[in-house]
């Protein structure tokens, strides 16, 4: 058994994440008391405590005040597009190159942030979707995220406009994800990109993919009995087809069809024989429950997003420059927490057994938090006019 030894500080930690945004998002001084060391600082602490600039501002005794910390990233921040540029280089910033070596599975979805106020200049930069958190306007960020041997990476970020094909959002996030070196064998995606034009793109650039099927067309207890893709819920035992779409404009595109059914087993109240209905392409499925078992690994990917929401700034601005430099900043203080485990913490040789539980993420945030409380200080006392009588 090899012994420890070295030690992990927050120290450590602090200054490696400070040396990761940095280097790739390039902050600048403005003035005496926003330098960027400090503004890096005062990210790190509102992301640590899940709350706003205004109340880390307020907590931390040496640091500017909320408004100047503010005006200090809207001056030298860089236009959305070189932002997001710089994010993407941020989270490649030590991939493994076990990664960029062979093909790897890409999982793809949209995060949808809640938002409830008016767009800032143009009405694109707010996405509309189901009413969800008191509200059907959105924030729209998609990612790219690759799981190998337990270590969970996010290769890929890009806002999403109002109105934006996915197609378009699709193609602009698998080629941000070849710049970081990662390459697909094939492409898992959320139901809400089951769509002619996805389809149409994917096979044109010969990405395999895998997505549930959306299910449309009669219901079973329509008189003429169901049709379209309804009729692959209606079936008993696993079984395989295929399926043409047409869209508005009378596109069409053509999927394997592979249905996996199980019991429901009590899930949901409910009793009886589920189908579960999955549409394909240049895959060459051994069995339905294999594709049953490869979709599950897209769940990774909302397991990032969980830990995303653990460190994301809150806000109410409406500057989307903004809301994406905090999304960005979660996900790159993600791929340190990923990192670390990888270089530093795995048993054995670099890269080997991986236990998570020797430094959860949340932890990892409570020591950015104590090492910034201790470099700017604490807010540990409130003026008053009167004495506390005991």
């Amino acid at each position: 058994m090899r012994r420890c030894q070295y030690t992990l500080t927050p120290q450590d930690v602090q200054r490696h994440a400070s040396h990761v945004c940095q280097q790739h998002l390039q902050l600048r001084d403005h003035g005496p008391k926003c330098r960027a060391s400090v503004l890096l600082a005062v990210l790190f602490y509102a992301a640590a405590r899940i709350t706003s600039i205004a109340a880390a501002c307020a907590a931390l005794r040496d640091a500017p005040s909320d408004q100047a910390v503010r005006d200090a990233l809207l001056a030298t921040l860089p236009q959305t597009h070189e932002l997001q540029r710089r994010i993407n280089r941020a989270l490649a910033c030590g991939l493994p190159r076990a990664l960029k070596r062979r093909r790897q599975v890409v999982a793809v979805d949209l995060v949808l942030v809640p938002y409830h106020g008016e767009p800032l200049a143009d009405p694109a930069e707010i996405y509309r979707s189901q009413p969800r958190h008191g509200t059907s306007h959105f924030h729209a960020y998609a990612t790219a995220y690759v799981v190998r041997k337990g270590e969970r990476w996010t290769v890929a970020l890009t806002a999403v406009a109002k109105g934006e094909p996915l197609a378009d959002v699709l193609k602009r996030l698998l080629r941000q994800a070849v710049q970081a070196g990662v390459r697909a064998r094939y492409v898992l995606l959320d139901r809400g990109f089951y769509s002619v034009d996805v389809i149409r793109y994917l096979q044109a650039a010969r990405y395999p993919f895998l997505m549930p099927v959306v299910c449309r067309g009669r219901k079973l207890d329509h008189p003429k009995g169901p049709s379209g893709t309804r009729v692959f819920a209606t079936w008993k035992r696993s079984g395989w087809g295929r399926h043409t779409l047409t869209n508005a404009k009378k596109r069409t595109a053509t999927v394997s069809i592979c249905v996996k059914c199980r019991n429901y087993r009590g899930q949901w109240k409910r009793h009886g024989r589920q189908a579960l209905v999955y549409g394909y392409w240049d895959l060459r499925p051994s069995s339905a429950p294999w594709v049953h078992e490869t979709y599950r690994r897209r769940f990774g990917i909302e397991s990032s997003y969980r830990q995303m929401h653990q460190a994301r700034i809150r806000t109410c601005t409406r500057s989307p420059l903004l809301r994406l430099l905090y999304v960005g900043v979660a996900l790159i203080l993600r791929n340190v927490w990923v990192w670390l485990h990888r270089e530093v913490l795995a048993r054995g040789r670099r890269g080997g057994r991986i236990d998570l539980n020797q430094l959860v993420f949340r932890q990892m945030l409570v020591w950015l938090q104590h090492v910034i409380e201790e470099h700017l200080g604490v807010n540990d006392s409130v003026a008053t006019e009167r004495p506390l009588l005991t």
